[in-house]
Parts: C-alpha cells; sequence; structure tokens
C-alpha cells in the first residue's frame, strides 16, 4: 500500500526526469550538443565565445588582490581531499564486497568538461577544473557513505535533517523498531540501489 510519502517521492522522480528534458531543451538553445561524450559547440557560437574570453593578464589585473592572496589556501585543501578520497575509494574496495553493497562508479561523479568552454582562460580552466574534482569526490563520498548507511543504519533522525541523500526516505522512521528490524533483514541478501 503506497504511503501519502511514497506518492510524494514519486514525484520528485517525475520533476527530476522533467528537469533533465528541459536541461536538455536548454543544450539546443545553447546550440551545444554531445557526440559519443564529446561536446561540440556550432562554429558561429565557438567564435562567440572566444570573442568573450578574458585574457589572463588582463584577469589578474582586475582581480581583488585579497582573491588572489586566499588562493593558496583554497588550493592547499586539494591534499587532504585527494587522502580522504583515496581513503574511501580504498574503504569501498575492500568493505563493500563483504556486505553486498553495489560499488559506486567514481567516475560518474568526476566530470571533467568545463575546459572545452572557449570563453574561459586557463586560470578559469584550472579553477573549473579544481572545483569540478572537489565537488565530485565530495558526491562520490556522500554515496560511498550513503550506501552504507543504508546497510548499517537505515534509520531516520528524530530531527529533520538538510539535504538527504536519496535513500534516507526509504530507511525506517525514528522509533518504528520493527520496522528498523525488518530493513536490517533485507540487508542480509545485499543492498539494493536502483540503477547500480
Amino acid at each position: 500500500m503506497a504511503t501519502q510519502l511514497d506518492e510524494l517521492t514519486e514525484k520528485l522522480r517525475q520533476v527530476q526526469a522533467d528537469i533533465e528534458v528541459e536541461l536538455a531543451k536548454r543544450r539546443e538553445e545553447l546550440r551545444f550538443h554531445l557526440e559519443n561524450r564529446r561536446i561540440v559547440f556550432e562554429r558561429e557560437v565557438l567564435r562567440i565565445h572566444r570573442e568573450l574570453k578574458t585574457r589572463v593578464t588582463r584577469y589578474l589585473l582586475d582581480a581583488n588582490p585579497l582573491m588572489i592572496l586566499s588562493a593558496p589556501v583554497i588550493y592547499s585543501l586539494v591534499i587532504p581531499i585527494v587522502l580522504v578520497d583515496l581513503c574511501v575509494m580504498a574503504f569501498q574496495a575492500i568493505c563493500f564486497p563483504v556486505y553486498k553493497i553495489p560499488k559506486v562508479r567514481r567516475r560518474d561523479y568526476l566530470v571533467f568538461d568545463r575546459h572545452h568552454l572557449a570563453y574561459l582562460n586557463a586560470i578559469e580552466k584550472i579553477n573549473c577544473a579544481y572545483c569540478s574534482y572537489v565537488n565530485g569526490a565530495f558526491a562520490f563520498m556522500r554515496e560511498v557513505a550513503a550506501r552504507t548507511e543504508i546497510y548499517w543504519c537505515p534509520i531516520k533522525h528524530a530531527r529533520r535533517v538538510l539535504g538527504p541523500h536519496p535513500y534516507y526516505q526509504g530507511f525506517a522512521d525514528f522509533g518504528d523498531a520493527e520496522a528498523f528490524r525488518a530493513k536490517l533483514t533485507q540487508m542480509k541478501t545485499g543492498v539494493k540501489i536502483e540503477g547500480a
């Protein structure tokens, strides 16, 4: 029997599918398409993009000096992030097969495509690559953590959680001991992830 929460979750999935359709329409408006995972812009669009590129020297001259001084702080974070990323990859490689949890495909989360944008200069492309790596690595780590939580502790919190992962709504309600035990029994045969 479908609950109100199940119906709302299904509506959310439909809205997400509608968003994907609208994004495809927007790509057409911006006059680019994907060919075998390669981004292809129309020639005229490329020409316009190149005209809009800010030269590196102009970019640096116009930059706020405090932003330039803070850049090493921002970029220094790459070291601990890479270390955590490596640890999470090792965790997944060792533990997920033991508990029959489907592995997370890291390449689905690390997307590097902004360097194809002709209106970005070299510094902007480096900044975009950094952001792509950091946000992709965190998204990968979050998915690994979410799948781990599905196996070990599929219980909702008593208090509201901001930005829960997509599996959270399927967890047992806080205080529902029977539902929790049923979820744990389901996990004995392995975690089931839609699309994994």
